[in-house]
Formats: C-alpha cells, structure tokens, sequence
C-alpha cells in the first residue's frame, strides 16, 4: 500500500458540495481507503486571475493502485463532476480538478504524470492543506511539507468553517 496526497479544486458551480462529494468518491475507489482530508479552504484564482475564487482541499489515502491507475481514477471522477480538460487549457474555472500531489516518496515523470506536483512547493493552495492533514511528509527532493508550509505566504487564503 501506497500513501498519496490528492489535491482537490473547483471554483464553479456549487464547489463546496463538489468537493465534499468528491472526498467521498475518493473513499469509494478500489483498494484504497482514505485516511484524512484536510479542511476546505477558499483561495484566490491562480495564474489566470480574473475567474472566481476557488475551494481547495488535499485528501491523504492508502491505495493499493499503482500511480497511473490512480491518477486514471482521479480523471475519471473529474469526468463525472462535468470536467473536460481542453488540451493547453490552464488555470481556467473548472467544475473539479484531482491532482495527484505525492505518491509515496515515488519521483515519476512520464507523459501525463508527474509526482511529486511540479509545483506542489510553491502553491500555498495545496500546500497548506496538506500540511494541515499530514505535516510530515516530505517532498522528494525538495524538503519536509511542514518546513515549506511554514515559510509560505497565504495571502487571502482562508479555511471555511
């Protein structure tokens, strides 16, 4: 068994719901069991700015699935929550975005999937939920999530209640 960090997002629709729904299907994948998910947090858009704001969360789970089959499993979800991704497409509004943050202490690059999030180190929107669920954990090659998180700013970043 494997533990893995998921990334969760949305900023249209009814996001929060989206995203607690999504926690669940996440509960329901095959040999997996999910472990903790952090609180929702409301960050400003990212990158493309001028969007509404976005609901973040990371989730921590135990899987048994190899890294490509749970990332498949991730975009299968996004499907059912209505998300198409348009090749080129970044940072745009999406209805839910799963992103596979870290997969064990596994550094893989291959087409389509990149572990650990090439940027998970610099985005405060994963970053702090995930250092709110799981602190210890490192990421390969660039430090401890805890020492990261702390030196991080979170400029308009807030958990809801």
């Amino acid at each position: 068994m494997t533990l893995a960090a998921v990334g969760l997002g949305a900023n249209l629709g009814e996001a929060v719901a989206t995203l607690r729904d999504a926690i669940d299907e996440l509960a329901r994948l095959p040999d997996t069991e999910l472990l903790r998910a952090s609180r929702l947090y409301r960050t400003p858009a990212w990158g493309r700015t001028e969007q509404p704001d976005f609901i973040n969360a990371v989730a921590l789970v135990e899987t048994g699935m190899p890294a490509r089959e749970l990332l498949d499993a991730l975009l299968a979800i996004e499907r059912s929550f209505g998300r198409v991704r348009l090749d080129g497409e970044r940072w745009g509004p999406r209805t839910l975005d799963l992103d596979l943050l870290l997969f064990g202490d596994a550094v893989i690059d291959e087409p389509g999937l990149r572990v650990p999030h090439p940027h998970l180190h610099e985005r405060a929107f994963a970053l702090l939920p995930l250092a709110e669920i799981a602190p210890q954990l490192a990421i390969p090659g660039i430090g401890s999530v805890a020492s990261i998180a702390a030196g991080m700013a979170a400029d308009g970043i807030e958990a809801l209640p």
